[in-house]
């Protein structure tokens, strides 16, 4: 394994002589964005979290090969594999049945996290519930730019090379996504 030296706060690095667990610390440095990321484009968080670890074995094993090209960008390397991993799980998803709730719901969302209480829980949760079905209903690809920038916190030009997309096009993505969700809730009256 080899030694990584982290250049920045956004992970840029450069790989000379390391260990796993410097490694793994600067994933968990990460963790909270790349799940965050996950979340958005899987919707589920236990899911997300799957991902993520996934993510990270997927990662370690490509160090110990050598795999991984030193271009001093080691958090947006992560999110594209993060990325790939949800993709390929929307792919498959497709392709089965969902079971829902009889209203729709997902049952894991009536678990509370202990942090609010009740009356507050039901606000958040009906804020971001209103906030996610707008975003669900706006293209895939303008989707993810939004995601990956507000919730994930990339820069323009990292959405770019994750996507493999021109700056331009995620520019454009981006006003376009925003543009469609302000659009929605106008159109809808949807109070955030």
């Amino acid at each position: 394994m080899r030694h990584v030296q982290q250049r920045s706060n956004f992970g840029h690095l450069s790989v000379s002589s390391t260990t796993e667990s410097e490694v793994a610390q600067l994933l968990n440095k990460h963790k909270d964005q790349l799940y965050y990321a996950a979340y958005l484009l899987v919707r589920d968080r236990y899911l997300a979290e799957d991902i993520f670890q996934e993510a990270s074995i997927k990662v370690l094993k490509s160090l110990r090969k050598g795999n991984y090209a030193e271009e001093g960008k080691f958090v947006p390397w992560v999110a594209r594999i993060v990325r790939n991993l949800c993709i390929d799980h929307i792919r498959k998803a497709k392709k089965q049945t969902k079971v829902r709730l009889p209203d729709g719901g997902d049952i894991f969302s009536l678990i509370s996290n202990g942090k609010r209480n009740q009356e507050e829980q039901m606000i958040h949760n009906h804020s971001c519930k209103r906030v996610r079905k707008v975003l669900e209903q706006i293209p895939y690809e303008q989707r993810e730019v939004v995601v990956m920038r507000i919730y994930g916190s990339l820069s323009f030009k990292e959405i770019a090379h994750l996507t493999d997309t021109s700056i331009n096009t995620v520019l454009g993505r981006m006003r376009y996504g925003l543009l469609n969700m302000k659009k929605m809730i106008s159109e809808k009256n949807i109070v955030l």
